[in-house]
């Protein structure tokens, strides 16, 4: 028989630690704790999946189901599992009913990674001991009299527990910060938190709580995986609205690499059509009963489009921190390429018809590729895994991502193997990948600006923060030299800063 797992997510101590759920194997045909049955329908391997689809819609009234398309359905036989709708919690079984979800269609032979049926009862349920507000008071600098600081300012956003007695939130929640409080759900003191650890360019802090007070009764969320599209997620925060904790459910739209609006960094982030709005930031997007993702943007000007940071990206930011003590970086190749989608581009640098890849068109100085490539080299693949003309690599099933997610998915000092095409022929060569610091920082939160005064001239090095004091529009309001040099430009040694005139 087919085994499914069964999830059960309870407040009742003695039924469930630490927002972890226990796990028991059902045998199809026996009654399950929902009250319904698990019935096997064997269909033939002719049935296309537009069929089942059909066949599952008609049932979706009364019974849980969904058709898995982690396999292709090339399989002898599939086992189409279903159970009967459990009864909707009353206030009389609030306290006491355990909710049951059963991945309802399985292919024979696949192992027992399922569907998860998201909830958004269930995942308040599971989130009340979690998650957490968090209140800042942050003063940011002056960059145009670097001497001053701006008024101070409050601002709110949502944070989880995670293992080792740590709260996980967004960068910019905490950044700038002057203090930070933290208060759980149900409670209406305010604890002071320490900040452990913070990526800027990932978006991602880790928050300490000393009180022993504060961590009575608090359980920690566990790290899932990446979604699939059009699986379920439950974001859980404090947004805007009010002062208690809120549910929005919805459907992962997308998966690909994302500009961060915090740190302008390229990673890896899920679209979703939950609502995210001010304050939700730093708060979990459940999954069953696992956490899918950190909620921290939206798209605006659209409806419905907001941006959860996905596990891959939330694990390389705490691994770094575990394993180094501080915030490392995400790893870069130091180039910039271009497609070589062009019939007449790649009769030029010799490809032939089967070969796909990119075109480097800079190196920086500082990186490693500088030694090893070459300005016109095409690179063919990265650790094996071909480079398509677009600059897409495989992702999933027939997904494609852009290859920088397997640079970033390296640490530092990690080596990365590549086939580049270089005058007609192929060589193979290893780059060490490391973090690089551009010549204009992007960023420089939580640190006050350098400056230099003499004979009532201020000098200060240029930053992006101090073109994003001519506004929002500050790409074009700011001079245009600057706004070139800061945006193209790569460093020629370490250390190298661009110095301006500020003021005379």
């Amino acid at each position: 028989p087919t085994f499914i797992r069964e999830h059960r997510l309870s407040r009742s101590s003695d039924r469930v630690k630490c927002a972890r759920s226990s796990s028991s194997r059902i045998k199809t045909g026996k009654p399950n704790k929902a009250g319904g049955t698990i019935q096997p329908v064997i269909l033939p391997s002719s049935m296309q999946a537009s069929t089942l689809r059909r066949l599952s819609s008609s049932l979706r009234p009364l019974f849980h189901f969904h058709l898995n398309t982690r396999t292709p359905l090339s399989n002898p036989a599939a086992v189409f599992s279903f159970h009967k709708q459990p009864p909707h919690p009353t206030s009389s079984n609030l306290g006491r009913a355990t909710s049951t979800y059963a991945s309802p269609l399985s292919l024979v032979g696949e192992p027992y990674h399922k569907y998860q049926h998201v909830d958004a009862y269930a995942a308040s349920e599971l989130a009340l001991d979690s998650v957490v507000k968090i209140f800042t008071v942050s003063s940011s600098p002056n960059y145009f009299l670097p001497w001053q600081n701006k008024p101070q300012r409050e601002i709110t956003g949502s944070g989880f527990i995670i293992g080792g007695h740590r709260i996980l939130t967004n960068a910019h929640v905490v950044a700038d910060h002057t203090f930070v409080l933290v208060r759980k759900h149900g409670s209406p003191t305010k604890y002071r938190a320490e900040v452990q650890a913070v990526g800027h360019e990932c978006d991602l802090a880790l928050l300490v709580v000393e009180s022993e007070e504060f961590w009575e009764g608090m359980c920690h969320l566990e790290l899932g995986d990446i979604p699939l599209l059009q699986e379920a997620v439950a974001v859980v925060g404090y947004p805007q609205g009010g002062d208690s904790i809120s549910v929005t459910k919805g459907v992962v739209s997308r998966v690909e690499q994302t500009q961060y609006a915090h740190g302008a960094a390229q990673l890896m982030a899920i679209q979703i059509d939950a609502a995210i709005n001010p304050g939700n930031s730093g708060g979990p997007a459940i999954m069953g009963n696992k956490v899918a993702g950190v909620a921290f943007q939206n798209l605006s000007g659209a409806e419905n489009i907001g941006y959860i940071i996905p596990v891959p990206v939330i694990k390389h930011f705490i691994n770094g921190v575990e394993e180094r003590g501080r915030y490392t970086g995400f790893c870069s190749l130091g180039i910039s390429c271009q497609p070589m989608e062009n019939v007449q581009l790649r009769e030029e640098f010799h490809m032939q018809p089967e070969m796909t890849g990119v075109l480097i068109s800079k190196i920086n100085p500082l990186s490693d590729a500088y030694q090893a490539l070459q300005k016109d080299d095409i690179i063919l693949s990265f650790d094996g895994v071909p480079i398509a003309n677009d600059g897409t690599v495989p992702f999933r099933n027939r997904e494609r991502i852009t290859f920088d997610h397997l640079v970033s998915l390296k640490k530092p000092n990690d080596a990365a193997q590549l086939m580049v095409l270089r005058g007609g022929i192929k060589h193979e060569l290893n780059v060490t990948l490391q973090p690089l610091q551009p010549l204009v920082p992007v960023q420089q939160f939580d640190k006050l600006p350098s400056y230099y005064i003499f004979a009532g001239l201020v000098f200060v090095p240029l930053t992006q923060p101090y073109l994003h004091e001519y506004g929002e529009d500050w790409y074009n309001s700011s001079p245009r030299r600057l706004c070139e040099r800061a945006l193209r430009d790569m460093p020629k040694k370490h250390g190298e800063q661009l110095v301006i005139l500020s003021q005379a």
